[in-house]
């Protein structure tokens, strides 16, 4: 199944599950890092009506006029994942980029997920690739979509 590269889906992006605290996370680190990469950043700190928690809802444009919506929520040292809302693959791939090179100790602890595919039924995380741009961690993204199609 090709997957159209105008799908959108919901992504979350965490640490791996066997090492939860690999990221030693928190809000205050990832905010100085959105706003550090991202300077006209629109970070701002909530509260999850979810899980009573801060989190960090955020606005970043990762490409001109490409802009990604999310949330950050690292209540604890081993605990910690982004949501990136409404986005295609591609879109996410810059972000995820971003994230792996940028702003976790270790590109090769990235796992994700999305919505798209848990709402067909697996619920699987996959790896974001350790090394490649964002148009390889794209090619990823892609197959992850179609890996939920009929």
């Amino acid at each position: 199944m090709a997957v159209e590269h105008t799908l959108r889906s919901n992504f979350v992006f965490a640490p791996p599950e066997d090492t939860p605290a690999a990221w030693q996370a928190s809000l205050g680190t990832f905010r100085d890092a959105l706003e550090q990469a991202f300077p006209d950043a629109f970070p701002e700190t909530n509260t999850s009506g979810l899980r009573d928690v801060p989190v960090l809802d955020f606005e970043i444009e990762v490409a001109p006029e490409v802009f990604v919506t999310g949330t950050a929520a690292m209540p604890t040292l081993d605990y910690a994942h982004v949501s990136i809302i409404d986005v295609t693959a591609d879109t996410a791939a810059l972000f995820a980029h971003w994230l792996r090179d940028s702003y976790v100790p270790s590109p090769a602890s990235v796992r994700f997920l999305s919505s798209f595919v848990m709402e067909n039924g697996d619920e699987t995380p996959w790896a974001v690739p350790s090394t490649g741009d964002a148009s390889e961690i794209a090619t990823v993204l892609r197959s992850h979509l179609a890996a939920a199609g009929p």
